[in-house]
């Protein structure tokens, strides 16, 4: 490929040939079909849209809840039960959510519904006939420790409006795809009846790719992060809700229960599980911080298209800038031993972003990225033509690693991102990938470490004297600086 311009086929535009103008008009996300983007299905944006159709889709998903409460309180939710009607499978083909290396998540498993099925015989047995909000709101169940996370929330979401993802991908690649792009698939659990109370399958014409479907979604139900009513919310927000109750009963005893468990010397995690026992005592206060997350419902919109912004910017138009200028163009995807590949992306990778602006990746409106997460999505979003195996979060034992590059059992590299700024560089380059190594069978493992300012770099230099690493060939150092770049590398792990 040496010499040869490859276009690379990386989102649902390049590999369906159609415009990203075309997705964009219709009003969907264009996704990489390589890597899940950190985005998903917030269910208040459907509650609060002016289109009739969102509108439907949330009374449909509360009315599906209430079906569920009425079950668990007349203790209806038998296992074989729960396997039909809480038991859903990951719908991993909207390639969206937490997964960093390609669309794989977590899904929707057993915890996740025996925990459901308990929160609603218990805490939330009034789901449905709140009388201080204008609607229920399933991200309520997400509100207390009790096994519902924000990651099982939206699958659950994706799930019931499944049936509403596949009719308008359907009338998509109807319109705008060749007859052989699309192929008729019969899916499971798409509409539920409540006469049988059982789910029934249909039939759609899917786009088709490397053996499934592909499914769109509207940008205009998707956010990034957290959704609008959200635990971490709740929280920051618990005083000034405690302290605006308008029952000076309820409030007199949500703070002789919450301050009965803290003391001035309580650390941050333990005032969160305070706040956390608080409202699980005294359930009213979720719907009180629900009402003004209602009574605020335009500031969801404006942020969730502020994120969803951000992120087509950092994802899609900035990647695609990277891989078509630059990468494609030279012999950044030939193939050879794992280490060597690992090494050879990295080293190329380093190149484009100190010495052809490729910094400018890693920034927002001028703010370097902060997060670990997109850097380790958008380096996976760069292999999108490889033979080798890409796989993150492997654990073999010793806890996750970024990323495991292998052909076989024998063929194998690990490699890790880190910030600069992360406080914990010096004990995880110290243990951590050898570690990981040891426990994967490899000796090779490569860490990456990202600095944005001349101090994080003497921070980080600092560290590798101290661990006598400074001329280890296996970390490599890049710096994303704003400043104008000299020539040739200038942060390298032998400075």
């Amino acid at each position: 490929m040496i010499g040869r311009e490859y276009i690379p086929q990386v989102y649902f535009s390049d590999v369906f040939q159609v415009s990203a103008e075309t997705v964009d008009a219709y009003g969907a996300f264009d996704v990489a079909l390589v890597n899940d983007l950190p985005l998903f299905v917030d269910p208040f944006l459907l509650f609060d849209s002016e289109d009739d159709k969102y509108k439907e889709l949330h009374s449909s998903i509360i009315r599906y809840l209430v079906f569920l409460r009425d079950r668990a309180c007349a203790d209806d939710l038998t296992e074989g039960n729960i396997t039909h009607w809480l038991l859903f499978k990951e719908v991993k083909q909207n390639w969206l959510g937490f997964s960093k290396a390609g669309n794989r998540g977590t899904g929707l498993g057993r915890t996740f519904a025996n925990a459901l099925a308990r929160n609603l015989r218990s805490v939330f047995k009034n789901f449905g006939t709140e009388t201080l909000t204008s609607s229920s709101h399933i991200e309520k169940l997400s509100l207390l420790n009790g096994g519902v996370g924000r990651d099982h929330l939206s699958d659950f979401t994706t799930n019931l409006i499944f049936g509403f993802l596949l009719d308008y991908t359907e009338k998509f690649a109807k319109t705008h795809l060749r007859p052989d792009q699309y192929r008729r698939f019969r899916l499971d659990k798409v509409v539920f009846d409540y006469d049988t109370r059982r789910w029934k399958s249909a039939y759609f014409d899917l786009p088709f790719f490397e053996g499934d479907f592909v499914l769109l979604t509207p940008k205009d139900m998707l956010t990034r992060d957290e959704s609008w009513i959200n635990q971490g919310d709740l929280i920051h927000q618990f005083t000034q809700i405690r302290k605006s109750l308008p029952d000076s009963f309820l409030r007199s005893q949500v703070d002789e229960h919450f301050y009965s468990q803290i003391d001035n010397f309580s650390s941050a995690e333990e005032r969160k599980e305070a706040v956390l026992r608080t409202v699980e005592k005294y359930p009213d206060v979720l719907d009180y911080y629900i009402l003004n997350k209602e009574e605020n419902a335009p500031a969801a919109h404006a942020l969730s298209d502020l994120k969803v912004n951000e992120t087509h910017v950092q994802f899609v138009e900035n990647v695609k800038e990277l891989i078509g200028d630059h990468l494609s163009k030279t012999a950044f995807y030939e193939v050879g031993d794992s280490y060597d590949e690992c090494h050879q992306r990295i080293a190329y990778l380093k190149h484009v972003i100190e010495d052809n602006d490729g910094y400018r990746l890693f920034y927002l409106k001028g703010v370097p990225m902060k997060r670990e997460s997109d850097l380790q999505t958008l380096f996976r979003l760069t292999w999108f033509r490889t033979t080798y195996d890409v796989n993150s979060e492997v654990n073999n034992g010793r806890g996750p690693v970024d990323y495991k590059v292998s052909r076989g059992r024998k063929d194998a590299c690990l490699v890790e991102f880190k910030l600069a700024s992360n406080s914990g560089l010096k004990r995880n380059l110290a243990h951590q990938v050898n570690v990981y190594a040891k426990a994967n069978e490899t000796s090779k493992a490569i860490k990456v470490i990202l600095y944005f300012s001349d101090a994080e770099r003497e921070k980080v230099l600092k560290v590798l004297k101290e661990l006598c690493l400074e001329k280890c060939p296996d970390v490599v150092l890049i710096d994303a600086s704003p400043e104008t770049k000299a020539s040739g590398s200038k942060a390298t792990s032998s400075d």
